[in-house]
């Protein structure tokens, strides 16, 4: 992934994200659209975890990994979790996909069901078909809050308790999220990496009260830019707006890190081929024969220009177009060249064509 620019837009793990990224040779920059706010020191919380406690469910819904965690750590931190755990190695636990069981298995306990499509219906339909009425069903609630769960279960005949151990708070950094934004729009993001629903749902309505959705919408459907997401859920506000995104077969963050990797060792692999090596042109960078080019973002266009050509020739004028300003002056393009071919290291890499312009030298054309 050398010379990629990806935007991480998670605030929960996205150092542990970032790190992953840039070991494989990307530039991260970090805009998350939500945070977490957690509930520890809740005393709802604490007041339905006690009162679980005293009345064992019958059902428990774990909904998030996350979640499922925090419930734990508050627990324990009220000198409550031994006894919490007690209750729940002996109830059903149905997890709403692989992170939730994860974490449920984590604290030492087996979960009986995992809804494959990591979603509440899932849950709801399973339950249902089995029946819950009579029975004591306790819910952890993800950070958005109610699913529906609650009102389901308990119309059909449950008695439900709801916990809601963290919630969705505001961007931590609003401006960072608005220059995010833009700078998808404006081509300077090679991949935007989404790892929860809620947080692709601020994402893009921050890319929609920007203006830019169609630019940004574009840049995801040429391929230009890439939207990479945890699973099948967080993809659907993407969905919902046209971008289809990249997902891991198992909704891990390694598994999604090694999705990205996969798809750009795949580009690299039918990268442009030239008498210097091959060429990948990124969002702001070019990268020759695995090395990343010290470029200007002027000559990154002006190569971007001439690879899109395929070898074919390109005119002054052309090349001047992608110049900053508005000159006509020929000696510009001359000099862009000129710089053009000191950062590549490579003069026979761009030839001059005379009395017409310049193209690259590939190897097969």
């Amino acid at each position: 992934m050398a010379g990629c620019t990806v935007l991480v837009t998670a605030d929960r793990r996205s150092g542990e994200l970032a790190a992953a990224l840039e070991r494989r040779g990307a530039t991260i920059r970090h805009a998350p659209a939500l945070s977490m706010v957690p509930h520890v020191d809740d005393d709802a919380l604490i007041a339905a975890t006690a009162a679980l406690v005293d009345d064992p469910p019958d059902v428990v819904v774990a909904t998030t990994g996350v979640g499922f965690r925090a419930w734990i750590e508050a627990a324990d931190a009220h000198g409550l979790a031994d006894d919490l755990l007690r209750v729940l190695g002996e109830a059903r636990i149905v997890a709403r996909g692989p992170k939730a069981r994860g974490a449920v298995q984590a604290a030492g306990l087996a979960t009986d069901w995992v809804a494959e499509s990591e979603t509440s219906a899932e849950v709801a339909e399973v339950l249902l078909s089995e029946g819950v009425t009579g029975q004591h069903v306790a819910i952890q609630h993800h950070g958005a809050g109610a699913d529906g769960l609650d009102e389901v279960f308990a119309k059909s005949g449950a008695r439900v308790s709801p916990l809601i151990v963290y919630r969705w708070g505001p961007a931590p950094d609003p401006d960072a999220v608005a220059s995010s934004v833009q700078a998808a729009a404006d081509g300077e993001i090679d991949a935007v990496v989404f790892t929860s629903a809620p947080g692709a749902e601020a994402w893009m309505e921050s890319v929609e009260n920007a203006g830019v959705l169609d630019e940004v919408v574009s840049r995801f459907t040429t391929g230009e830019m890439v939207a990479a997401s945890v699973g099948p859920v967080t993809s659907r506000p993407l969905a919902a707006r046209g971008v289809t995104s990249l997902e891991p077969e198992r909704g891990r963050l390694g598994a999604l890190v090694r999705t990205l990797v996969g798809h750009y060792e795949h580009i690299d692999s039918v990268a442009l081929g030239t008498v210097a090596g091959p060429l990948v042109i990124r969002a702001r960078v070019a990268v020759l024969d695995g090395q990343v080019l010290p470029l200007s973002p002027t000559g990154v266009e002006v190569l971007r220009l001439l690879a899109a050509a395929g070898g074919h020739v390109i005119t002054r004028d052309q090349v001047l177009e992608v110049l900053p300003g508005v000159s006509r002056d020929g000696h510009a393009v001359e000099v862009a060249i000129a710089r053009l071919r000191e950062a590549t290291g490579r003069k026979d890499l761009i030839k001059t064509v005379v009395k017409r312009g310049y193209r690259l030298e590939l190897t097969h054309r």
